[in-house]
């Protein structure tokens, strides 16, 4: 018999006994209450045990149960909406005057840390946020003493951002890290990309939401060029970096302790690396290089002990810290309108979806009503966190994290687009771009299946029109309908986006013209685990 059959069995004995019990022989009704004697409890002598009553059973309860009717999810609690504290236009000139007296003090801006995988990326930053005091030494101890358990003791260090277990047992960074630090003169949030080949689409995203790189090179014999030969990570995230907006890098020339401190070594390193920055769209004076010994911590923040004193012999130059403290901060975009492309999605301890991001233009505050592209639904903003502090309001340029209510989180995706719902972003699945071919061994022909990429999204697309090819200086027309597009080419193409997997519809996803909104208007074309071109939206087809 089937369960469910049982259960209804089940039920309808516990009610035809329940009847026959209320019901005698002869049809004579349940006593009245009246008619029933009470009985009253006897008064227990002092210092006798009361014996514990029977909890009372509600047969209503008991036959809802048997049939299934009863729920046993917890009663839902109705949500605290909050509400706005400025209008628009209060709000941008609170937020002006904010921002001009914390830039009187400190200029905030972000970092990304970028690099071949085992170049020491975490390790330096691990050694960074000790020397700069982010990091206490319980913290620090407990580090290496887990480390070492673990048969990992070099990876101390890079515990300070590696935090998932998969991470810490394969001794790779996966996912991006944040953390944030103080110079004299700059706020800056840091974040941690990985430099496996295989988590390419996590490092895209951490570029994406970041100001400014450095570039972490092992100095150690055939590690360099091991990076920076053709498919290393070195080469292929300074094109990503250049390409999704950075224009400052720092040169973080690592492990020159494994060389003896050897001075021609990092000049040949840094004369590798010039030409191919400069190749690369990266202006000589916003290019710096910098020796480091990340494990030792020499030349990030000071030059001390033996090493230090090695390293002295022939570099006086500014330390890591100095070049951090040095950078420009951008100019942030607070008049547009809120742009928030969604990387990270997780439940908070309150009530609430939580969602991070970068706030790329305009202004959010604590109450507002965001819609959420692809799709027709909103939310409401009920907190806003930035390095885990909570604010009333963040302007363009803060990487925050928000919690939502009144959504349904299953609306919420990677990738989604955060924005007004008086000016929501437009979706395509086909549109015009102005890209730039890379170092590619196959030419790209009209049809050719790529992967479109544009900050944490990354969806099947087809170069379906090849429109012309361009002069790459003055972007004036050199040929129309090109049959193929080979390497160091630029052109203007139509990209139209493929149904994913098991579908047959292709999903949109939200964009806009470069024109119109420089952080929305940018994408990366990659093929076969290769990057092959990046370049700016012209306009949206449909």
């Amino acid at each position: 018999m089937p369960p469910a059959a049982r259960e209804r069995e089940k039920a309808q004995k516990l009610l035809a006994q329940k009847s026959a019990i209320a019901t005698p022989k002869g049809g004579s009704k349940r006593a009245t209450p009246a008619q029933t004697p009470t009985r009253i409890p006897a008064t227990p002598k002092a210092g006798t045990p009361i014996p514990r009553q029977a909890p009372v059973i509600d047969q209503r309860e008991l036959d809802l149960s048997a049939l299934n009717l009863v729920s046993n999810e917890p009663a839902k609690v109705d949500e605290v909406v909050p509400k706005e504290a400025f209008a628009k236009e209060k709000l941008l000139e609170e937020v002006r005057s904010t921002l001009a007296v914390q830039e009187k003090d400190k200029k905030a801006l972000s970092i990304v840390v970028i690099g071949h995988v085992d170049a020491g990326k975490s390790t330096l930053m691990g050694r960074l946020l000790y020397e700069l005091g982010r990091m206490d030494e319980r913290t620090k101890t407990a580090n290496e003493r887990n480390s070492s358990k673990a048969g990992k003791s070099s990876f101390s260090w890079a515990w300070g951002l590696d935090g998932t277990t998969e991470e810490r047992e394969r001794g790779i960074t996966m996912d991006i890290a944040q953390q944030a630090f103080s110079t004299p003169h700059r706020a800056i949030t840091v974040l941690d990309a990985p430099g496996h080949k295989e988590f390419i689409p996590n490092m895209i995203s951490g570029a994406a939401q970041a100001d400014c790189a450095i570039l972490v090179v092992d100095a150690a014999p055939n590690e360099f060029e091991a990076g920076f030969e053709r498919g290393g990570q070195s080469r292929e995230h300074l094109i990503l970096a250049r390409s999704l907006g950075i224009a400052q890098i720092i040169i973080a020339v690592n492990k020159l302790d494994q060389v003896g401190w050897d001075n021609a070594r990092y000049e040949e390193i840094c004369g590798l690396l010039r030409p191919f920055l400069v190749q690369s769209g990266y202006h000589p004076s916003k290019t710096k290089f910098v020796p480091v010994g990340a494990m030792q911590g020499v030349n990030l923040a000071a030059r001390e002990g033996e090493d230090g004193k090695m390293l002295s012999t022939w570099y006086s130059g500014p330390t890591l810290v100095d070049l951090l403290d040095a950078l420009d901060a951008p100019t942030r975009d607070i008049s547009s309108p809120m742009r928030i492309p969604i990387s990270n999605i997780f439940k908070g301890q309150g009530s609430g979806t939580y969602v991070s991001g970068r706030l790329l233009s305009g202004v959010v505050q604590v109450g507002e009503r965001v819609r959420i592209v692809p799709g027709d639904e909103t939310g409401v903003v009920k907190v806003i966190e930035v390095e885990d502090e909570s604010v009333p309001w963040a302007a363009a340029g803060t990487n925050l994290t928000l919690s939502l209510v009144s959504v349904d989180p299953i609306q919420l995706n990677i990738g989604s687009i955060l924005c007004p719902p008086t000016n929501v972003v437009p979706l395509a699945v086909s549109f015009t771009a102005r890209i730039i071919i890379f170092d590619i061994q196959v030419p790209i022909i009209t049809g050719a299946v790529v992967e479109l990429f544009h900050h944490s999204q990354d969806v099947p697309a087809s170069i379906s029109k090849l429109i012309a090819t361009l002069d790459r200086s003055s972007g004036k027309v050199l040929k129309t309908n090109p049959r193929v597009l080979a390497k160091s080419t630029s052109a203007e193409v139509q990209i139209t986006l493929r149904p994913p997997n098991n579908s047959t519809v292709a999903r949109p996803i939200a964009l806009e013209p470069y024109a119109v909104n420089k952080a929305m208007g940018r994408i990366l074309i990659r093929r076969e685990g290769e990057t092959i071109a990046a370049g700016v939206v012209m306009t949206i087809i449909g």
